[in-house]
């Protein structure tokens, strides 16, 4: 009874909206008011760590908050996305290298299972959430048709790997301003 309550969405209504949301097979959620400091900061930097390594690679870019259309009921709008090879102008059509979220308190559950199920069903290679509070990274990376965590990143360098491009991330710089 309650299901039949629920209002389904598409993409044709998505894109007609004004804020910030996403649709999760159909259903709106709500994004969070704008970003803390801190978000934007982790953000900034490691979107300028990847963005500077790209000079020699002109077939992938980095961008921060795009939409990526999963399917017609299903668009994500992720923090940070490495991809190639797309396209598209309006939005993102085709799974991306690495998509890396920032967690926050509002935000933890969606990303932490929601959208981590979508991302490896979608065959994103590398998911990596970020904790501002713990100045931690987790790494996932795409082995077969699941994800294997890398581990834990505090301080470490972590090379990319079956990736068009060569491409790293020191966590000790990205985590530098916020320490």
């Amino acid at each position: 009874m309650l299901a039949q309550a629920i209002e389904y969405y598409s993409y044709d209504d998505y894109k007609h909206w004004e804020g910030n949301w996403e649709l999760i097979d159909g259903i709106v959620y709500a994004m969070s008011p704008a970003p803390m400091v801190n978000h934007q900061r982790l953000a900034t930097s490691i979107i300028s760590a990847f963005y500077n390594q790209l000079d020699d690679c002109k077939e992938c870019e980095v961008l921060g908050e795009v939409d990526y259309k999963v399917s017609d009921d299903t668009v994500l709008r992720p923090d940070i996305v490495l991809t190639c090879g797309e396209t598209n102008k309006n939005y993102l059509t085709k799974a991306p290298k690495i998509v890396v979220e920032i967690i926050s308190p509002s935000t933890a559950l969606r990303d932490e299972k929601y959208k981590f199920a979508i991302y490896e069903r979608e065959k994103v290679r590398y998911y990596i959430l970020v904790y501002p509070d713990d100045l931690k990274a987790k790494i996932y990376k795409l082995k077969g048709s699941t994800y294997d965590k890398e581990g834990d990143f505090l301080s470490e360098v972590y090379e990319f790997e079956d990736i068009q491009c060569s491409i790293k991330l020191d966590f000790d710089k990205v985590f530098e301003r916020l320490r």
